[in-house]
């Protein structure tokens, strides 16, 4: 069959098939560092009427063979040009419902066990002249999520960034791994834990000191929109900020649909998603071939409603177009 391919992602928000590639062939990297500079990009331009900068530096993630583990970088840091504000008393809104302790998403081991004497850690930039850093976006890598080689590197400077009060955005886009928050429910295909989901953002805001600090975790599953998000900075700012538009402009503009993504195909280890989420990507092929077949132009349309028709009739339906 003639592969079904389009620029615009197809998807409300993570592109199954595209992800499901990544995890399986490879080509991660190449994703990651696109989708970073489209970050820092789009909110660079929020930030900087309000007194903010944006500045990508080596992520925590990144470690050099042979080398200790050293001060950590960020893959985007926000800094506060405002010297009087970062002085500014803080007060911690309790206005989300989706607040948790930080207690109730990382265990006291991770808390607790390999830093408790540490106390609060003084992250120094390098750059001076953009002031104090504010919040800390990562994007993670497979390296970095459990069982990968580097994360309890990975998590041991995340310990660090919280108890030195910086905010703490975690991007996690990768289904197929467990979260790295040990008390986030665990997806895994047919047997996912309840309440789990393959796709989470997490703001760790640790002010006014860690044992106080709030969670703001936020899930979503497949073919949902990727949420827009507020982000703390100082003295009550907050930067609200679409992570779906980031997401579609680094896919549409590095041309990944064209090359990578083709929606006559089940995405490889399809099994590691769950049932319901099975039928969400069937829905979402047999809307895209059939707009394919009728001569509609998928790089111009608007996205394409679907019809919930069940799991096995959809299978059947895209057997049939073989």
């Amino acid at each position: 069959m003639t592969p079904v391919r389009s620029i615009k992602n197809q998807y409300r928000g993570v592109n199954a098939h595209l992800h499901s590639y990544w995890q399986s062939e490879g080509g991660w990297d190449g994703f990651h560092a696109n989708h970073i500079a489209d970050l820092m990009r789009l909110m660079s331009a929020q930030l900087l009427p309000m007194g903010y900068v944006a500045d990508i530096q080596q992520s925590l993630q990144i470690r050099r063979y042979g080398e200790p583990a050293g001060k950590p970088e960020s893959d985007v840091t926000i800094y506060d040009t405002d010297p009087i504000r970062t002085s500014r008393s803080y007060s911690q809104s309790s206005a989300n419902p989706s607040a948790l302790a930080i207690a109730d998403i990382m265990t006291v081991r991770e808390e607790f066990a390999e830093y408790g004497a540490v106390g609060i850690y003084e992250y120094v930039p390098s750059k001076p002249e953009l002031g104090e850093p504010v919040a800390w976006v990562e994007l993670l890598s497979p390296s970095n999520k459990p069982s990968g080689q580097d994360a309890a590197y990975y998590r041991d400077k995340r310990l660090k960034l919280l108890h030195s009060g910086i905010v703490f955005v975690e991007i996690d886009y990768l289904h197929e791994s467990p979260p790295t928050f040990d008390r986030v429910p665990r997806y895994s295909g047919k047997i996912s834990d309840p309440d789990s989901h393959p796709y989470r953002i997490v703001v760790i805001d640790p002010r006014p000191i860690f044992d106080e600090g709030k969670a703001y975790p936020h899930h979503f599953d497949v073919d949902e929109p990727i949420p827009n998000i507020d982000i703390p900075l100082n003295a009550g700012d907050m930067l609200p900020f679409d992570f779906g538009a980031a997401y579609n402009k680094t896919f549409e503009e590095t041309f990944y649909g064209a090359r990578l993504v083709d929606y006559s195909l089940l995405p490889q280890n399809f099994d590691r998603y769950r049932h319901d989420d099975q039928e969400k990507i069937l829905a979402r092929m047999l809307a895209v071939l059939k707009a394919a077949k009728s001569g509609q132009n998928l790089d111009q349309n608007a996205l394409l409603p679907t019809e919930g028709i069940g799991f096995d009739e959809a299978m059947r339906q895209i057997e049939a177009w073989k």
